[in-house]
């Protein structure tokens, strides 16, 4: 397992991967730390006979989350540590940007929580943004992720290392990524409920000379690196 693999990356969308590895058509999936759940609405829409568990810790998030749900997505207020699942019941657990959200002190209970729910042979996803390329670069300036990106990354590795989850594949994807303009960029990542970022007019100042540093006549255009991650429970 490595952190980083610059030879190995494709350009993909991560709700494509995950269709493409994943067996979603009547499983029963979690999701943690599920923020606007962009990608697992999409997945729910398209795999009605699959049941889709989201659970947040951010209270707002979570409220409106529920303002717009689905017959098969079922939202709830909780923490990757501590989940309201019996043992051996969840077929998928996957975490899509969130195990580096997760503080150090709550890693081991939120690992040893998703082995207790997975069935034999479950599959744990984890993608977790890699720290490399101007997309990051950008990022950084918001909120820098490096050392909490690499222990999310050590306590993968320690998972499989322990035998309680074995790695199915590794995968590395550059995800295309678009802003129409300064608004959009700043609403999804400054103006969150989710984080602290004390940013003053200053800092802001300089976030919004790097972004438009990339505008062009039709929007800012990134590619985002992705590590992903897929475990699988021993049967």
């Amino acid at each position: 397992m490595q952190l980083n693999r610059p030879q190995a990356y494709q350009v993909s969308t991560e709700r494509g991967l995950m269709e493409e590895l994943l067996p979603l058509a009547s499983s029963r999936v979690l999701e943690l730390g599920c923020g606007a759940t962009w990608n697992t609405r999409q997945l729910a829409q398209r795999y009605p006979k699959a049941r889709f568990i989201a659970t947040e810790v951010d209270r707002v998030q979570h409220e409106k989350n529920r303002q717009d749900g689905l017959p098969n997505l079922t939202f709830r207020l909780e923490g990757a540590e501590a989940i309201a699942e019996p043992d051996a019941s969840i077929d998928i657990v996957w975490m899509l940007k969130s195990l580096h959200h997760v503080p150090q002190e709550l890693m081991p209970r939120a690992m040893a929580e998703i082995v207790r729910v997975l069935k034999p042979g479950g599959l744990a996803w984890f993608s977790e943004p890699v720290y490399a390329g101007p997309f990051n670069d950008l990022m950084s300036l918001i909120h820098d992720e490096k050392a909490v990106r690499e222990l999310a990354f050590q306590a993968i590795v320690s998972l499989v290392a322990s035998g309680a989850m074995e790695l199915e594949t590794e995968r590395f994807i550059n995800v295309p990524g678009s802003f129409e303009n300064w608004e959009v960029f700043e609403s999804r990542f400054l103006r969150v409920t989710h984080t602290e970022l004390a940013i003053d007019p200053a800092r802001c100042a300089c976030i919004r000379g790097a972004f438009m540093a990339h505008m062009s006549e039709d929007g800012a255009h990134f590619m985002k690196p992705h590590r992903i991650d897929l475990l699988r429970q021993p049967a």
